[in-house]
């Protein structure tokens, strides 16, 4: 089975949308890939923008029935888009893929109260990794017994108040967690708690965001026994009620193969458990980390795929070992609001040396410090103003004092660019606002929400009277 998004998108849908509102996906599974692929839109170099994204005369680009001209004169620049009807799709899509799962919107991918009342009504829950996650999703009404807290180095606070708001699930991330859990929930009710195991498996976009090895930070070990020896450790707590296991093997993994993988090496230790303890675990979790495309003509993980190939490794696993089937878990992040965002800048110097030419724009590493981290490339594009000049090669870089500070290197922009220009960047809504510094008090932009030709703010710029605020002392 494939699923994937319906091509193309209405163009005059209202700017907040019911629960109840059909969710219209293609039934034809190839149709479906092809869509997500991105389908005929290569042929207008759309294919990693939201479905929404049409050409405007002008050489403008809509998103969301939105000139992104008009939203950067209106709104400023740096300024970031973000299509909600994308976003819903996306949720949407997981739900269709895996029916039977939760599926879990990881929060640390980008969070606004807007975004956590969208995947509600969706019919997703949330991963948040803090207190202050937590905190704003509890206070736009996000249900919390359907919220999942996460992190290696959970703070006394996150934790207290994850107990305190009654938060679904906790995944235990080390050892010292166990007793200090245990300690702080009340008497007469029982914290339900996942551990969070290394499977041995390497897979990601990048060493930074490989999560899966023993050679990093995240889980416990199954190979050394780490997992099994806070299995025993929670199974012996009478306040906590261990779950099931969760694992997360890394970030933008573009193949199946790594999760079909996991999946066979955690019910081998859910097998071991049955045999070692006499309970069969009723859930596991297996994180996320789907790939998107940056660029067009890179990968993205087919979710069809992937909900086929699991499904059928878990059943088997669980047949041999003679376990139950446990409910899956998934936690999307980026694949849910990456590709639903576009990110606006403004030109403000063009230099030109003797080998490069550099494109400086008026944001950088203090809204996107992705590339400067992971080496990530993107496909930006001029937009507001036709241009016949022959393409030349470019750095897109930012405005703040690091010569790390590049955004994209070696790419194709008109050789007659000039400041004052706009500059727009797809795949722009995961790991970018959420990443954000104040580095240079420049300022972190504003998000803007658009839909059916409507656009509205949800986050607003930062301002120099924000930051002054916090700079108390003399």
């Amino acid at each position: 089975m494939t699923v994937s998004l319906p091509s193309p998108l209405p163009s005059s849908l209202p700017s907040s949308l019911p629960s109840s509102l059909p969710s219209s996906l293609p039934s034809d599974p190839q149709a479906l890939s092809r869509i997500l692929a991105g389908g005929d839109r290569d042929t207008e170099g759309l294919s990693v923008w939201p479905r929404s994204t049409r050409p405007e005369p002008g050489a403008d680009v809509s998103v969301g029935g939105v000139s992104l001209a008009e939203a950067a004169d209106r709104f400023g620049t740096p300024v970031y888009v973000l299509d909600e009807q994308e976003v819903r799709e996306r949720c949407r899509t997981y739900r269709t893929a895996f029916p039977d799962a939760d599926i879990v919107y990881a929060a640390k991918a980008f969070l606004c109260r807007a975004m956590a009342h969208w995947v509600q009504e969706e019919g997703l829950g949330l991963d948040v990794c803090s207190a202050g996650e937590l905190a704003l999703a509890v206070t736009t009404g996000f249900p919390p017994e359907k919220i999942v807290m996460h992190g290696n180095a959970k703070s006394p606070d996150d934790l207290s108040t994850a107990v305190r708001l009654g938060v679904g699930r906790i995944v235990v991330d080390s050892a010292s967690e166990i007793a200090r859990l245990a300690a702080i929930t009340p008497e007469g009710t029982r914290q339900k708690v996942m551990v969070r195991v290394v499977p041995g498996i390497s897979a990601g976009g990048h060493a930074k965001v490989r999560t899966g090895t023993d050679d990093q930070k995240f889980g416990l070990s199954i190979t050394d026994g780490s997992a099994q020896h806070a299995v025993a450790r929670i199974l012996d707590q009478p306040h906590l009620e261990l779950v099931g296991l969760h694992c997360h093997i890394g970030s933008q993994v573009a193949t199946v193969k790594p999760y079909v993988a996991a999946v066979r090496r955690v019910v081998g230790l859910m097998a071991r458990i049955q045999d070692q303890h006499g309970i069969a675990l009723p859930q596991l979790n297996i994180g996320g980390g789907h790939a998107i495309a940056y660029r067009p003509g890179e990968e993205s993980l087919d979710v069809g795929v992937l909900a086929g190939r699991v499904r059928a490794e878990l059943e088997d696993g669980c047949a041999r070992a003679g376990l139950p089937v446990p409910r899956l878990t998934l936690e999307p992040g980026r694949a849910i609001v990456g590709p639903a965002g576009v990110v606006v800048y403004r030109i403000l110097a063009v230099k030109r040396t003797a080998g490069h030419t550099f494109v400086a724009v008026d944001g950088g590493m203090s809204d996107n410090p992705r590339p400067a981290l992971y080496g990530v490339r993107y496909a930006p594009r001029l937009i507001g103003r036709p241009s016949s000049a022959p393409p030349h090669l470019v750095t897109v870089v930012g405005r703040h004092c690091e010569a790390g500070d590049i955004l994209a290197d070696d790419v194709a922009l008109p050789g007659d660019v000039r400041p004052g220009d706009l500059l727009a960047v797809p795949a722009a809504g995961a790991y970018h606002l959420s990443m954000a510094s104040g580095y240079n008090l420049v300022g972190r932009p504003p998000v803007v929400a658009v839909a059916g030709g409507i656009a509205r703010v949800l986050v607003r710029r930062e301002s120099l009277d924000d930051m002054s605020r916090r700079d108390i002392g003399l």
